[in-house]
């Protein structure tokens, strides 16, 4: 079972039900209009409209399975001396002498422009059970990047 935050959980579920009653409806209406254009066989917008029908009922079942399995995680009642799933974290780059602000998420959770990243992802990976004060180098595509954790903390999410 996957990790995730409240605030993730509620998210996925607002998705699931705009897709159900927001989406599938509006999708239904729109074969039906383009059923009613006659000729299916060189009726782009009824192909359209049944490409857009199979990935909304794509996307729900996903869903409906990430929820049902997933594990919520109340960050809010977290403590830890150490580096867990919830944690917000703030390291120093040590080459490039700059502050950085990374909380870990689940993997849909995930949002780089947040400052939310993956408990999977490399610097995420490396971050789990570390401490304060602890260097930890990453390995990324482009080079090694060496951190040291200044801050750990645990916010509501």
């Amino acid at each position: 079972m996957p990790p995730i935050t409240k605030k993730g959980y509620e998210a996925l579920r607002a998705e699931l039900d705009r897709l159900r009653k927001v989406e599938r409806p509006k999708n239904i209406e729109a074969i039906a209009e383009a059923r009613s254009h006659g000729d299916l066989s060189e009726n782009a917008e009824y192909d359209a409209a049944k490409e857009r029908q199979g990935f909304i009922e794509a996307r729900i079942n996903e869903l409906e399975h990430k929820l049902a399995e997933a594990r919520i995680i109340d960050t809010s009642k977290l403590s830890s001396e150490t580096i867990v799933f919830g944690a917000t974290v703030i390291l120093m780059d040590v080459q490039a002498n700059q502050r950085k602000q990374y909380t870990l998420v689940g993997q849909d959770e995930a949002d780089l422009k947040n400052s939310k990243i993956s408990v999977q992802s490399p610097v995420g990976k490396a971050l789990i059970g570390r401490r304060v004060g602890d260097l930890v180098e990453v390995t990324t595509p482009a080079k090694v990047v060496e951190y040291e954790i200044c801050e750990i903390r645990f916010e509501e999410l």
